[in-house]
């Protein structure tokens, strides 16, 4: 079975260690990236399985990183990539406006290794089963 690569995204350097941590410890190889801006320039460079994000970013927020995810990587280039909302703030407005940019799975700071775990493991779990339901109908 392939390595899954996770990119996190969070201008908090300790967030970011810790998600590294618990996401390594799961057996995925995590990314890590302080801004919306450097998110960008590495999805660029690379694929990846899941994406687990903050909202509240200086200069450009979660919700604008998620909408430059859906522009510049259509369904032909690159399928859905799965992305895990980190939030403090889970306020209805915010959630509905993540939901509008695409965003389904969310989890609420602060959380613990376990839920963050659960969490992506989740998503991956969902992305996979999508991935074998669209490759069995091209026999």
């Amino acid at each position: 079975m392939k390595t899954r690569k996770v990119l996190v995204v969070d201008d908090d350097a300790i967030v970011l260690e810790s998600c590294r941590k618990v996401l390594e410890a799961e057996g995925y190889k995590a990314t890590c990236a302080q801004s919306a801006r450097e998110a960008i320039d590495i999805l660029e460079m690379s694929y990846f399985d899941l994406m687990v994000m903050d909202i509240k970013m200086p200069e450009h927020d979660g919700i604008y990183l998620l909408g430059k995810v859906r522009e510049k990587w259509p369904m032909d280039r690159w399928p859905e990539l799965p992305v895990l909302v980190m939030t403090g703030f889970p306020t209805p407005e915010t959630l509905k406006a993540l939901r509008r940019s695409g965003a389904r799975s969310f989890i609420a700071k602060p959380f613990t290794p376990d839920e963050l775990a659960a969490a992506a493991r989740k998503l991956l779990k969902r992305s996979e089963s999508n991935e074998t339901d669209e490759s069995s109908g091209d026999r």
